[in-house]
């Protein structure tokens, strides 16, 4: 308890705005990571629904810039009315729908950006001059300041998974933004030049032998595919089964250098062993069904949805059919900062005790 004269004297400073650290500290300096962000669980229906009503309000062209629906939080909606636009304490994630015809203008900005093609094809983003042609599965990244915009010319709406490093950035007041002056930028390479260059997957050209912060634009779902297959003859992983992490092949480092990509395939039964680490993940079902159990809570999912594992929660797998997550994650940041931290758990088998069951939102 207290005394009067310190609590009169921590209200007294406070207009000052002054801080007492002894009310403060055992907020401010937790014994283990304890995040606002909460695990939670979008449904890939109500994503798809909800992006086509938007596509009904506005075009890209009409000043939108982009047709992107965030992943907002529910724990991380202090900072009202967007909540800060995120997904996890350091990541933004959203879907964006372009359909045929139109086009989303170039713009550059100091924040890293991925992309992961969920659905539809025949658009391309054109990053610094190079036109990159999408499709199912692909993964391409956009680092910071590069130039980069949209135009479908095919048939069919396209959607992709939006995630880039804005809460970060933003938080330590490193944004920067411009928009292209001549609406989209005009090729100047050769399409799909970078995947011209790395046709021999991971053999890279000599030129590559010193650092580029994007040597390779786009990471076709064959040769993803083909690198898991390979890792199927052997044992999977019992966090993670066949996992394979997205690099730049320059320097063997993550694709993009704030955010770790990650595929993993989870054969039909794999149930996965529980960890926790320090770093936050969010997760897309590309194919397949199974469930996620999070701090004893479990998330059913079916292809389409997508999923937060926050910093530091007990979670593991489990696959009801063969499947396919992609996931982003903020380990690189948590790597350059070392804080990064694992750990297995020793009960029960390694699996948690179910004590409730997520109920997501429905259309």
């Amino acid at each position: 308890m207290k005394s009067k004269v310190v609590q009169d004297f921590t209200k007294e400073i406070q207009q000052y705005h002054l801080g007492p650290l002894w009310e403060a500290i055992p907020e401010l300096m937790n014994r283990t990571p304890k995040p606002q962000a909460q695990a939670y669980l979008w449904k890939g229906e109500l994503l798809n629904k909800k992006l086509m009503e938007a596509s009904e309000i506005f075009t890209p062209e009409r000043g939108g810039e982009r047709r992107a629906i965030y992943f907002q939080n529910p724990g991380l909606t202090y900072r009202q009315p967007w909540g800060w636009a995120s997904t996890t304490q350091t990541l933004y994630a959203a879907v964006q729908l372009l359909l045929p015809g139109e086009v989303a203008p170039s713009h550059r900005h100091s924040q890293n950006a991925i992309r992961f093609i969920t659905e539809g094809e025949g658009a391309y983003t054109i990053v610094q001059g190079e036109r990159v042609f999408m499709e199912e599965g692909d993964f391409l990244i956009t680092p910071k300041t590069l130039w980069h915009g949209h135009e479908h010319v095919g048939e069919k709406p396209m959607i992709w998974m939006d995630a880039l490093d804005i809460p970060t950035v933003y938080s330590i007041g490193g944004t920067f933004f411009d928009p292209f002056d001549g609406y989209l930028q005009q090729p100047n390479t050769p399409d799909n030049f970078s995947e011209l260059r790395y046709q021999g997957g991971m053999v890279r050209p000599l030129n590559d032998r010193s650092y580029s912060i994007a040597p390779l634009a786009n990471f076709k779902w064959q040769g993803t595919v083909d690198a898991i297959q390979g890792l199927a003859n052997f044992d999977p992983d019992p966090f993670d089964g066949y996992a394979v992490e997205y690099i730049n092949p320059s320097n063997g480092q993550t694709a993009n250098p704030t955010m770790g990509a990650i595929m993993q395939l989870l054969p039909k039964g794999f149930h996965t062993k529980a960890h926790r680490h320090t770093h936050s993940s969010i997760y897309h079902v590309f194919k397949g069904s199974g469930y996620t159990i999070i701090n004893g809570v479990r998330f059913d999912w079916t292809k389409g949805d997508y999923f937060v594992v926050p910093n530091w929660a007990w979670h593991e797998h489990v696959a009801t059919s063969d499947t396919y997550l992609f996931s982003i994650n903020d380990l690189p940041i948590m790597e350059r900062f070392e804080l990064e931290q694992k750990q297995e758990l020793d009960t029960n088998n390694g699996h948690q005790e179910i004590k409730s069951e997520f109920t997501p939102v429905l259309i």
